[in-house]
């Protein structure tokens, strides 16, 4: 009886301590709140009274934020964790200043969304968009604040509808996001044995093409626009299944078969942020740039000499063919560093005079997962 009050005593002062510091947060929370105010009424003043062309969010400004942040944390919550948290408080304080409206590859549900939520925090509007060029098209007309698109998959690669989409538009790239994509494979069905056909995106049915083999050979698999539309045709059907991910499943009220069916572990999509602003350096960057070489030996070559003369590392280098012209090429190159870093800047300057097409897609802070 007297160890039970004793644990009783020592519980109800650890809840007396959290109710406290609680309090502690909700304050702190507020305080940064009404700084996050004043900003934006100094960026007002600094232009007039006006919020035109103000650019409230920074995504440079928020990775040097979250970066000090983590380097602080001392546990036991992780990075990963302090990171999510910070961005939150982030996202609320900056609806104060200026709600953001952000187009992504929809429907709701679907990888892009939760890719968009990552990065930018629940305290945004999230618009889903039929297409990539529906994203491109809703930020070109200022409809929506900025997109994101899918551009690269660990599996299967490079999302060349996205890339083409960079060849005409006049977007720049902001910003990049990574998220491990889990998938899932979900019925409203008790009765897996009566399963006819399988729904999910063409790339889904890619990444987990050899656990489908070896758990489900010969049931049909229908490609859909998206999992979450997957997860929309399961909902309605009891002899069919999707390939989803968690907030399809939750969103369409289905029931997890199988988890994390993905035939790789680390199976990982990249997407960038596409909206009209440079992005100031932030100390941790990366620059996407479209470059087409003339049609004479050793052009490539050409072109990638003055990134290793200037010790640029190159992270990708995509290639895509130049509409228009048979057998021609455009590439698609990621490189470290901000094109306002001077070694940047004198190795663009060597490139651009070798290409027969040079363009900055942008410079932005790395993406961390």
């Amino acid at each position: 009886m007297t160890d039970h009050s004793a644990s009783d005593e020592a519980l109800e002062k650890l809840r007396q301590q959290i109710d406290t510091i609680d309090e502690q947060l909700l304050d702190l929370f507020n305080r940064r709140a009404r700084c996050a105010v004043e900003v934006a009424e100094v960026k007002r003043e600094d232009n007039g009274g006006s919020e035109d062309h103000i650019n409230f969010f920074r995504p440079d400004r928020e990775a040097q934020v979250i970066k000090r942040i983590k380097s602080l944390n001392q546990g036991p919550l992780s990075d990963e964790e302090v990171g999510r948290l910070i961005r939150e408080v982030m996202s609320a304080c900056l609806a104060l200043e200026q709600p953001l409206k952000i187009a992504y590859l929809g429907p709701e549900g679907t990888f892009t969304q939760s890719a968009a939520l990552k990065h930018f925090g629940h305290s945004v509007t999230t618009v889903p968009m039929s297409s990539i060029p529906d994203v491109f098209n809703s930020v070109e007309s200022g409809h929506a604040d900025y997109g994101l698109v899918p551009v690269e998959n660990s599996t299967e690669g490079v999302i060349s509808h996205t890339l083409d989409m960079f060849i005409d538009s006049n977007l720049k790239v902001c910003g990049e996001v990574e998220i491990r994509v889990h998938h899932h494979l979900a019925s409203s069905s008790q009765d897996l044995g009566k399963i006819k056909h399988i729904y999910s995106h063409q790339q889904s049915f890619a990444q987990c093409r050899r656990w489908l083999d070896q758990n489900f050979p010969g049931i049909e698999r229908i490609p859909v626009s998206s999992n979450a539309e997957a997860a929309r045709l399961a909902s309605s059907e009891q002899n069919a299944a999707a390939i989803c991910g968690l907030p399809a499943v939750e969103i369409f009220n289905l029931k997890i078969c199988y988890e994390n069916i993905e035939d790789l572990p680390d199976n990982t999509t990249r997407f960038v942020i596409i909206g009209k602003q440079d992005v100031d350096p932030s100390g941790n960057d990366k620059t996407s740039l479209l470059i087409s070489t003339r049609n004479q030996p050793g052009a490539l070559l050409g072109l990638l000499q003055p990134l290793a003369d200037h010790g640029i590392s190159m992270n990708k280098i995509e290639s895509r063919p130049a509409q228009g012209h048979k057998w021609a090429y455009v590439f698609f190159v990621d490189i470290d560093g901000h094109q306002r870093d001077q070694n940047v800047i004198e190795a663009l300057n060597e490139l651009k005079q070798q290409a027969s097409l040079f363009k900055i897609l942008g410079s932005y802070p790395k993406a961390s997962l």
